[in-house]
């Protein structure tokens, strides 16, 4: 199992990225954090997974469908996992990817970029850390 590489970050929305994902990988897992801006902290939300084995998705659906978890949120995460011979991984490996993920974005928002995060239109992000002012 191996995460894409963040250095893969030169897409700037949605729907680049994972049309450009999907064919480096033939399919991977996402893992989908759901956030939310609060001052200024990113606080999780919700998480799941999904198999991505195609390019059909696009931002307008994917966040449509996120909208019915019933949150209101802000942005959302997606770190991904491609099995060893391409494709998306099992369930069971997608669920500890996951629980994995949400204790170390607790521990340290900082671990968003290493992964793939994007505001509510679809667009690219990245976390910065505050400076004392």
């Amino acid at each position: 199992m191996s995460k894409s590489d963040p250095d893969g970050h030169d897409t700037s929305s949605f729907d680049e990225w994972v049309v450009e994902e999907f064919h480096r990988s033939r399919g991977f897992t996402a893992l989908v954090v759901l956030m939310k801006f609060d001052n200024m902290t990113v606080l999780p939300l919700r998480s799941t997974f999904m198999h991505i084995v195609g390019t059909e998705i696009s931002w307008s659906q994917l966040s449509a469908l996120l909208s019915s978890s019933g949150v209101h949120w802000d942005a959302v995460l997606f770190d991904t996992l491609t099995a060893d011979d391409g494709g998306p991984v099992e369930d069971y490996a997608a669920r500890l990817a996951l629980r994995t993920l949400e204790k170390r974005v607790v521990e340290d928002r900082l671990v968003i970029n290493e992964g793939h995060f994007f505001d509510q239109w679809g667009r690219r992000m990245i976390i910065e850390e505050m400076q004392p002012q």
